[in-house]
């Protein structure tokens, strides 16, 4: 697999025309740690915790997004019809997180996009303008890799450069591209001031007295 690299240009900062990104969304996995049965689609406000997870992704201005099926494929796509996203089915996602990854790399080289923003499908409370941050800051800067963060805390969801889809498609194990954050000097973490990017859903009590507001 060898992606072409960042188109070259002039100017040191992109403009958004020159610069077309799409969003993944990872929502595979098997909510082992969930007591409750697929937590993606557990309600939240009466609606699928998946669902608000793609619907952040979809009220941010990225061009496009692709999901990552794989445990109750069938079930999930369900709770996210209507949405006009695309879907991709990952049949090995037992062997972790990184084989979910690897999909997305393949459907962002497929469809040419410059960068692709990572996004976990059990982070139902990011904030659109979170994930619009992270575009903003590589339109102006030069890091491959751009990370939300709150109160110095770095989480999701992550943009990386089409240069860096080569190394991300190696990484391997139950784990998405944290492993490329410590072998990156051009890192950068952007302070969204949004307490969602850390906030994942693990187990049922993640879950207690909490409201999307969407």
């Amino acid at each position: 697999m060898t992606p072409r690299p960042t188109r070259p240009r002039e100017d040191p900062a992109y403009t958004a025309e020159q610069f077309r990104t799409g969003a993944v969304l990872l929502a595979a996995g098997r909510s082992s740690r969930f007591d409750g049965g697929n937590k993606l689609l557990t309600p939240v406000d009466g609606i699928p915790l998946v669902r608000h997870a793609a619907t952040t992704l979809l009220e941010a201005a990225v061009d496009d997004t692709v999901v990552v099926l794989g445990h109750d494929a069938p079930a999930v796509r369900e709770a996210l019809s209507g949405l006009g996203l695309s879907f991709r089915v990952n049949a090995d996602y037992a062997d972790g997180q990184s084989t979910s990854v690897r999909a997305g790399v393949d459907a962002a080289i497929q469809r040419d996009w410059d960068g692709t923003v990572f996004a976990l499908g059990d982070m139902p409370f990011i904030d659109p303008a979170s994930v619009d941050a992270l575009l903003e800051w590589r339109l102006r800067g030069s890091e491959p890799i751009v990370a939300a963060a709150y109160a110095g805390e770095r989480g999701n969801p992550v943009l990386f450069d089409a240069s860096r889809y080569d190394a991300l498609a190696g990484v391997t194990g139950d784990t998405g591209g944290r492993r490329l954050f410590d072998d990156c000097a051009d890192l950068a973490i952007v302070e969204t001031g949004d307490p969602g990017v850390v906030r994942d859903v693990d187990v049922q009590s993640d879950l207690s007295g909490v409201s999307r507001g969407r």
